[in-house]
């Protein structure tokens, strides 16, 4: 408890009101899991296939639409962006029981907000990236990413049950008004963090091109070790989330269970990702970060082939908590070293537009292998897809980095905290 405490004291203020906007938005995003495709199922009576369309074609265009706004925000002060896009994300999200509430609610308004919110995260993420790396120190990183991490882990617990419980009592547009209030939340509190951030340097803002555009890639593609691990996260993560759905529709349609245990099966194991975030440091601390990068990112690869000997029953329960439990724990030990792997590696100045390239990547390949595994799935049965996104996933380990090269440019020195 002293050492926590020392290290609460030593991160500051600041990142004290960041860190609490941050697990006060993720909360929302829990609380409100699986509402969007619950109103249009429930309230708008849309099709399997408009469903589908919601969550893939949304976040598709919602990472096109990011696609510019990357090399805008290098060369803006990120703390405005993070509260504008928290502010875009409460409006966009406050139509929906607005229209409901006036009856005027449709799908298209549905899939718009999907795209305004997709598009919304994906700039937040590169622009609070870039304000950690200013607002702490290089040593403070990996505390911060761990402390970061376990709160992502804590929502994921506690959102989607409370959640489900709002929605049994309130519908599944209050719990959308929830997550709306959120947004408005962690704007209050990124705005309570104060001190003074430096303008970037405007040389290349003046006279931004279309080859800027694809600057974030290019810088990511030249450095040996980033581009190992750009393509490992956008594999490992696409395929993961691909399979998610026929997950959902072999257990709750063919082997029968039912919806709580459903939930009980990913919610349990999430207190495997808090005990792998609270380890992240002691780990990096004794072996080294790139030892624990390569070993903890090979090991989460190895556990989601075994949910294609699902069966049905207590011990296929049993199953699929066992095998998220190993996932989620090596997720939350390669997640906060790999974000702090990333923004250590990265030049300051390029930290937005690399960043940017890098979520709209991940989101546009889940989109694409989700889609895919659809198609899969409706062709050879969801065990079959199942097992085989489980055994390429074995293969992603091999595009982890072996090595640390050189950076390509020195990142600048943060500016001390206020």
């Amino acid at each position: 408890m002293r050492s926590g405490h020392r290290l609460g004291h030593r991160l500051g203020r600041r990142f004290g009101w960041l860190w609490g906007a941050y697990g006060t938005s993720a909360l929302g995003t829990w609380l409100a899991f699986g509402a969007f495709p619950l109103i249009a199922i429930q309230v708008l009576h849309a099709g399997p296939a408009e469903v589908a369309a919601l969550s893939s074609v949304g976040t598709a265009v919602g990472a096109a639409v990011a696609v510019p706004l990357g090399p805008w925000v290098e060369f803006r002060r990120k703390r405005p962006v993070l509260i504008a896009t928290d502010l875009v994300r409460f409006a966009a999200l406050l139509t929906i029981p607005a229209a409901f509430a006036l009856g005027v609610l449709t799908f298209l308004q549905l899939l718009l907000v999907s795209v305004v919110v997709a598009a919304a995260d994906i700039t937040f993420r590169a622009a609070s990236g870039a304000y950690l790396k200013t607002l702490l120190p290089a040593e403070d990183l990996l505390v911060a990413n761990a402390r970061f991490e376990s709160t992502a882990w804590t929502t994921t617990i506690i959102g989607p049950p409370l959640g489900g419980a709002a929605i049994g009592l309130l519908g599944p547009v209050a719990t959308v008004v929830a997550d709306a209030v959120s947004y408005l939340l962690s704007a209050l509190g990124i705005r309570a963090t104060g001190g003074h951030e430096p303008r970037p340097e405007r040389r290349e803002a003046a006279r931004m091109r279309a080859g800027d555009l694809l600057d974030g890639w290019r810088y990511i593609l030249a450095d040996a070790t980033l581009r190992p691990l750009f393509f490992n996260t956008a594999l490992f993560n696409g395929l993961v989330m691909a399979a998610s759905p026929l997950l959902a529709v072999l257990m709750l349609g063919r082997l029968g269970f039912a919806p709580w245990q459903y939930g009980l099966a990913f919610a349990a194991p999430s207190i495997g990702g808090l005990l792998g975030s609270r380890l992240a440091r002691p780990l990096v601390t004794r072996f080294g970060q790139h030892q624990v990068l390569v070993v903890s990112g090979t090991l989460r690869a190895i556990w989601p082939v075994g949910l294609a000997f699902l069966g049905p029953g207590t011990g296929g329960l049993l199953l699929v908590m066992g095998v998220e439990l190993g996932l989620i724990f090596c997720c939350g030990v390669f997640n906060p070293v790999y974000a702090t792997y990333r923004l250590e590696r990265t030049a300051t100045d390029r930290v937005a537009r690399t960043l940017s390239a890098w979520a709209v990547t991940t989101k546009a390949s889940t989109a694409l292998l989700t889609a895919v595994w659809g198609v899969l799935g409706g062709l050879l049965g969801p065990r079959t897809a199942i097992g085989l996104a489980g055994v390429l996933l074995l293969a992603t380990p091999l595009l982890l980095p072996r090595r640390t090269a050189a950076p390509l440019s020195e990142p600048e020195p943060a500016p001390s905290r206020a």
